[in-house]
């Protein structure tokens, strides 16, 4: 008879782990680079990844040893990573966009706040999210992670704090190696393809139990908090909703769920896409975002009065919305794809209106009680980088905000069945958001031109392709 297994015990004394610091076991973010000294060490992590989002919301880093991170060694990246666009192109120079000659290297720099495990490496490994800086120390403009703490910057500086909820919704489809065949809903554990219709249905969630559970575990080992998940009306469609909190968290843990839910599925033998309009005859997949500004010094709602009357402040921040969000629907909605799911007659707006609890305009007040009073913004789609999509929205508010802009009256029917008050496609976007210089200004006009310059050189590679539509249409009639 085999004696029983011993239990792995860590190689410290009774002493020594009761001196253990509190913050090693910390799943995510530590204070200093002594406590991430700790924190790995505790840990046994062996590798590092050092992650920040491109223009797409795409990691781009590097990787080295946990000894090599925390002996003070100079990270860098070229600039070239965030001004490519989806399919590797370089965009031509022109309209205030200009490739840099020499292509320096820009510094990255930890945030150690951001420290957690890569739950599904064999190997103990951690990831670390990094903001880009000029050898001298100054902010890359144009990186996405940049831009949103710019635009949360403007609100700090008036004494603001932005608060926000994103929804994220996805699609689980079987593996697609070759891209000219239409993707397909996969199999469940009832061994039959997944059919559409089953909103909020748990029996549709639980056809992928086990997938859904390496979901939930990788999310806690990381510190990711997931609020709920649903299945959406989309054959394999779910939706995963984050809990509020600052913009810059929030962008944070989006990113990382992305990278978190794909790897999950691939590990069940099945792709996670977020484009926006995957498969034919299926809703859209979305990103819709919850915003409400808190005042900082009295830490109270500034949508909401004290009697809680709705406050000019609410009102204005629509009103920049409904002006200024037309314009910025490159950052919301920001390939040729993205522009399927925007279509009338359906729950994805193709308008700039607003109402209470009225899921066909673009802007939804929810029912609340006056403190959680906020706006929802139902344009965005999942394909859109969310610090882009946060940065982009919030400006928007914030604008309206700072010129007193009047809301519409909200609406109280259909909102989407009528005229069409955003861009039909990506160059008209690009068109819109290259003339509105105060969102230039807010965002910051080096990243405007160079974020334009990708999406025109993305619509150009797109129009390289040949569609099926145009071989089974035009290929024998003309």
């Amino acid at each position: 008879m085999m004696p029983p297994a011993k239990k792995e015990v860590r190689p410290t004394t009774r002493g020594a782990r009761a001196r253990t610091p509190a913050f090693v076991k910390n799943k995510r973010g530590v204070k200093n680079w002594k406590e991430a000294s700790e924190w790995l060490e505790w840990r046994g992590i062996e590798d590092i990844e050092c992650i920040t989002p491109d223009q797409a919301g795409v990691a781009r880093g590097k990787m080295m040893p946990s000894s090599k991170f925390t002996s003070n060694t100079s990270l860098a990246l070229p600039s070239a990573p965030f001004m490519m666009t989806i399919s590797g192109v370089y965009p031509e120079d022109g309209n205030g966009f200009a490739y840099p000659e020499d292509d320096g290297d820009l510094k990255l720099v930890p945030d150690l706040s951001t420290l957690s495990v890569v739950p599904w490496e064999d190997d103990p490994t951690a990831q670390v999210i990094c903001d880009l800086v000029h050898q001298d120390g100054r902010p890359v403009e144009f990186t996405p992670r940049n831009v949103l703490k710019r635009v949360v910057a403007a609100y700090d500086k008036l004494g603001l704090r932005p608060v926000v909820a994103p929804e994220i919704e996805f699609y689980l489809v079987r593996k697609n190696p070759d891209p000219d065949y239409p993707l397909t809903p996969p199999v469940g554990r009832s061994g039959r393809p997944i059919g559409g219709g089953a909103g909020y249905s748990i029996a549709g969630v639980n056809e992928f139990d086990e997938l859904i559970d390496d979901i939930y575990h990788f999310s806690e080992a990381q510190g990711l908090e997931i609020d709920t998940l649903i299945h959406e009306e989309g054959a394999g469609q779910l939706e995963i909703n984050l809990r509020h909190g600052d913009p810059i968290e929030l962008a944070d843990q989006v990113f990382l769920f992305k990278r978190t839910i794909r790897e999950a599925a691939l590990k069940h033998d099945t792709y996670a896409t977020f484009m926006a309009k995957p498969i034919q005859g299926q809703p859209g997949s979305a990103m819709h975002i919850h915003q409400s500004i808190v005042d900082k010094k009295a830490g109270k709602n500034i949508f909401t009065a004290a009697d809680g009357a709705e406050t000019d402040a609410f009102f204005h921040f629509i009103g920049g919305m409904q002006k200024h969000v037309p314009n910025a629907l490159v950052m919301l909605a920001p390939y040729v794809n993205s522009y399927r799911r925007l279509t009338q007659a359906a729950s994805a707006p193709v308008n700039n209106k607003w109402g209470y609890d009225n899921r066909t305009t673009a802007f939804r007040v929810p029912r609340s009680d006056p403190a959680g009073r906020r706006v929802e913004n139902r344009i965005p789609s999942s394909d859109a980088n969310p610090y882009l999509a946060l940065a982009a929205s919030l400006a928007c508010g914030l604008i309206g905000m700072n010129n007193k802009l009047p809301a519409e009256p909200p609406i109280l029917t259909t909102a989407n069945e009528d005229e069409i008050d955003l861009p039909r496609g990506l160059l008209e976007a690009v068109d819109l958001f290259e003339s509105d210089d105060e969102l230039a200004t807010m965002l910051g006009k080096s990243f405007a031109s160079t974020y334009a310059a990708i999406k025109r050189a993305e619509f150009e590679t797109f129009m390289e392709v040949i569609s099926p539509w145009e071989r089974e249409y035009l290929l024998l009639n003309v």
